[in-house]
């Protein structure tokens, strides 16, 4: 129920990710007064392809948006959003013409490896991945006739759809996700439009994140848009990183560590990303798989009804009992970018239950983001942590132990929101921190399971050249 609406300014923030989405009420001093939540499915058509239906994204919003609401009207409508997941439709009728092409997505990974690593990297601040626009773009250009189409990420079909096709917009952060746009200037890129075989005509128009877009329509009465953000860089924004060397880790479908670099747009360094921030640049490394693979579990395996049943499954044991679960279920992210590796389950015996695989899965995210770490040129002194895996302390326990580092949980975990909420509000925000969890092994015994898990990730790679 939305409190006090009367006295200030109403923010809707729109979170739009990849497993549903989140809309919250808040105020113009970032107090939440209404929550609203939509599930979204999608579609595996063949091995290494996921698709969403744009319509149902749509639908997603606009449920979680009237719950979130609960009768109230927002003056301000703020967006954050799954990255990089690309869409096409027609301009005309704002029809999509074929399903969205989800950021998991591998039909590509062929297409990536022709592509010339060091040009895409010193453009674009990226890899040449499936995980990004361009090659899935490319790939839905040659299925479909381009005239009188418009290309997009989530940011620019919402906007889209709040103005009845009136704006074709994208922000900063979202458009140096595409590998369409120079790191440097923040643009289009001619030489990456025509890599791509991409028309300009086709892209949405570059804005800064806090810029005001324009008006829209929601439920009847008419909001102004500001706020437009990808959520890893929302993320950024709210837990309030905004000089060089300050950074977080976000757990969700994927987890994704930011730190930020200031005005440093220089190519990052062997296995990060570069991206831009809302005011800056930051590195970027991407675990493709984290909460998708408890995900995985459920609907996979169907050894958990929910998520949120993980954590006391797996302290039910003591350790993973020597299993080691490598989920590579779409590929590899950060720091290895392997495409074509497919996830491993190892050390199975007589005595293994479903909660050593459970807690094996647990473990599997925590060491993915001690990867990242790894990579990065400057280790932090705490790891700052949101998103909704955080809700589950052991989690948070085995990423202090395996890291050897304080991590600050949040106190709202959906930071992402509130990053795009202050936006809107034209504020700095830093979301205070719940929990902090001090490491409690020793670094030896640390570096003893980095190690098994080091040997398990070498069964897991492609055999490519």
């Amino acid at each position: 129920m939305v409190a006090d609406a009367q006295l200030h300014l109403l923010i809707l923030a729109i979170d739009q990710g990849t497993t549903g989405t989140t809309c919250l009420v808040v105020d113009d001093d970032l107090r939440v007064l209404g929550r609203g939540y939509r599930e979204l499915g999608a579609t595996f058509p063949r091995a290494g392809w996921v698709e969403q239906d744009p319509e149902q994204i749509w639908q997603s919003v606009l449920g979680a948006a009237a719950d979130a609401l609960d009768g109230e009207r927002a003056d301000t409508v703020a967006i954050t959003n799954q990255r990089e997941t690309t869409l096409l439709w027609d301009r005309a009728t704002g029809k999509p013409v074929a399903p969205a092409i989800v950021w998991q997505d591998r039909r590509t990974a062929e297409r990536c490896r022709e592509l010339d690593a060091s040009f895409i990297t010193s453009r674009t601040g990226l890899v040449p991945d499936p995980y990004f626009s361009a090659t899935k773009l490319e790939w839905l250009l040659r299925e479909h006739d381009a005239n009188g189409l418009a290309f997009g990420t989530v940011d620019s079909w919402l906007v889209w759809k709040l103005t009845q096709g009136e704006l074709h917009v994208t922000d900063r952060t979202n458009a140096s996700r595409t590998m369409l746009a120079s790191i440097d200037t923040l643009e289009w890129d001619d030489e990456l439009l025509a890599l791509f075989a991409v028309d300009r005509a086709l892209l949405p128009r570059i804005v800064e994140s806090g810029d005001d877009a324009g008006e829209g329509e929601l439920f009847g009465e008419t909001v102004a848009i500001r706020g437009i953000v990808g959520d890893q860089q929302a993320a950024l924004f709210g837990q309030g990183c905004h000089n060089a060397g300050e950074g977080k880790a976000t757990y969700g479908t994927g987890s994704f560590l930011l730190a930020h670099t200031g005005d440093d747009a220089a190519p990052p360094p062997s296995g990060l990303l570069k991206t831009a921030a809302v005011d800056g640049y930051a590195l970027e490394g991407a675990v493709l798989v984290a909460g998708a693979a408890v995900q995985w579990l459920r609907d996979g395996l169907g050894l958990i009804a929910d998520a949120a049943e993980t954590e006391a499954l797996a302290r039910t044991v003591d350790s993973t009992g020597g299993v080691q679960f490598v989920p590579a279920l779409q590929g590899l992210g950060s720091p290895w970018w392997d495409p074509d590796a497919r996830g491993v389950i190892s050390g199975l015996a007589r005595t293994t239950t479903r909660a050593h695989l459970v807690r094996a899965a647990l473990d599997s995210i925590a060491q993915q983001v001690c990867d990242v770490v790894d990579a990065l040129p400057e280790r932090p002194t705490v790891l700052r942590a949101d998103g909704g895996a955080t809700a589950n302390r052991l989690l948070m326990q085995l990423q202090a132990d395996l890291l050897q580092l304080p991590v600050e949980v949040a106190a709202e975990r959906e930071t992402t929101a509130l990053g795009a909420a202050a936006l809107a509000a034209r504020r700095g925000a830093r979301v205070p921190v719940a929990e902090t969890f001090e490491p409690s092994i020793s670094a030896d015994e640390a570096e003893i399971r980095r190690a098994d898990w080091r040997v398990a990730l070498t069964t897991v790679f492609s055999a490519r050249p």
